[in-house]
C-alpha cells in the first residue's frame, strides 16, 4: 500500500506525520506539475488538502482527484466528500434533495425572479456568495430595500471575492479583543487598498442570488465534524453585535455544551452523503430543533486540538484530547483501498 500525499499545509503535515509514526509507504508529490498523473501511476491513494482561497486549487483540484479515482486511485477527498466544498449554492440542492435538515434556503438565477420573490418574502435574510469561509461574503439584509440593492449588484457589476472592507473591521475586532495584535489591523489596512491575488484571479461573483433564513436568537454555532465512523464537536460564540460565529475565534470545547442530536444528526446526513469526512454547522431554529447551515470538507486543523474527546457512530463518547483526526483519515483511505483490491 502506497499513499501519494502533496504536502503543504492544514491536513497534509499531519498525514504525512502519520505515515512517518505508523512506517506507512508514502510519496510526496507535486499536485501543480505537469506530470502529476505520471507521479501517482505507482500508488494505490492519493491525499490532498486542496484549498478554496487558492486560484490554482480551485481551477483543477476537483478535476484531478475525479481522474485519479476513475483510474482506481482511492482519493481523500473523493468526489462525494469534495464535489460540493466552497459551493453553498451546491449544498443547497445536494441537502435538499436527501431531505436533511437545512435552514431554508433560495436561489434565484434572473434579477426579475428574485425580485418578485422579495416582495413576497419576509425579512431579515441572510445573503451568501456561494464562495467564503469564516463568515466571509455573508451579510444581513434586514429590510426588502436591502436585499433589493444585493440582487441589482449581483445582476450588475457583481460582488469582489474578497471584502476588504469586511476584512478590515475584523482584524480590527480580533485586536480589539486582544486575539491579535495592532500588526493584524496594520495588514487589514493594507488589503483595504490591494486585493488578494484570488479575489484578482477569480474576477467579482454575478449571475445568481443566494439567501438563506435568518434563524433569530442565535448567539452560538454547532459545528460537527465527522470522520469516518467517528466525530467531535465545538460551540463557537458570535461576534459581539453580530449574529456570525464562524471564523469568530470564541470557542467552548466543554462536551456539555455540545447539543448531541447535532452529532447524530451529522452522522445520518454523512452516511446518506457518502462522505470520507465533512464539518457541519448547525444552529437552532425558534423551536429549538437543529438546522444545518452549511458544510466543508476542508476546516483549520489547530482549532480541534482541544476537543475533550470524540463520539462513535452508536453516539459513546471516548474521553480524552490526544486523538489523531487526520490519522483516522489515512486508516479510513487506507481500509477503503484495502477492501477493494
Amino acid at each position: 500500500m502506497k499513499i501519494a500525499i502533496y504536502e503543504h499545509s492544514g491536513f497534509s503535515t499531519r498525514w504525512v506525520k502519520y505515515c512517518k509514526e505508523h512506517q506507512l509507504e508514502y510519496k510526496l508529490v507535486d499536485v501543480y506539475a505537469s506530470d502529476i498523473i505520471d507521479q501517482v501511476k505507482d500508488c494505490d491513494a492519493f491525499m490532498w488538502h486542496h484549498r478554496h482561497d487558492d486560484n490554482k486549487d480551485v481551477l483543477f483540484a476537483k478535476q484531478l482527484i475525479f481522474s485519479l479515482e476513475t483510474s482506481g486511485i482511492k482519493c481523500f477527498p473523493d468526489f462525494h466528500t469534495t464535489w460540493h466544498f466552497d459551493d453553498k449554492v451546491g449544498q443547497k440542492y445536494l441537502l435538499e434533495a436527501i431531505g436533511a435538515p437545512l435552514v431554508p434556503s433560495y436561489v434565484f438565477y434572473t434579477k426579475e425572479e428574485a425580485l418578485r420573490w422579495i416582495d413576497n418574502t419576509s425579512f431579515p435574510k441572510v445573503f451568501k456568495l456561494r464562495g467564503g469561509a469564516g463568515a466571509a461574503n455573508v451579510k444581513l439584509a434586514h429590510t426588502a430595500k436591502e436585499a433589493r440593492a444585493l440582487v441589482r449588484k449581483a445582476f450588475g457589476k457583481g460582488f469582489a471575492q474578497f471584502d476588504r472592507l469586511g476584512y478590515l473591521k475584523e482584524r480590527y475586532r480580533k485586536w480589539r479583543n486582544g486575539k491579535d495584535s495592532f500588526v493584524g489591523v496594520l495588514k487589514g489596512l493594507g488589503r483595504f487598498f490591494i486585493s488578494t491575488d484570488y479575489a484578482k484571479m477569480r474576477g467579482r461573483e454575478r449571475g445568481y442570488v443566494y439567501f438563506q433564513d435568518f434563524i433569530p436568537d442565535n448567539t452560538f454555532d454547532i459545528r460537527v465534524c465527522v470522520v469516518g465512523q467517528r466525530a467531535f464537536a465545538l460551540k463557537r460564540m458570535t461576534r459581539k453585535g453580530d449574529f456570525r460565529a464562524s471564523g469568530s475565534g470564541n470557542i467552548i470545547y466543554d462536551k456539555f455544551q455540545i447539543d448531541q442530536r447535532c452529532v447524530k444528526i451529522a452522522f445520518e446526513v454523512n452516511k446518506k452523503l457518502k462522505t470520507q469526512s465533512v464539518a457541519y454547522d448547525f444552529v437552532f431554529d425558534q423551536n429549538h430543533q437543529p438546522l444545518i447551515v452549511e458544510i466543508s470538507y476542508g476546516y483549520a486543523v489547530k482549532a480541534y486540538d482541544y476537543c475533550e474527546g470524540y463520539w462513535t457512530e452508536d453516539m459513546i463518547w471516548h474521553e480524552g484530547t490526544h486523538f489523531d483526526f487526520c490519522g483516522w483519515m489515512v486508516e479510513n483511505l487506507i481500509s477503503l483501498a484495502n477492501v477493494n483490491k
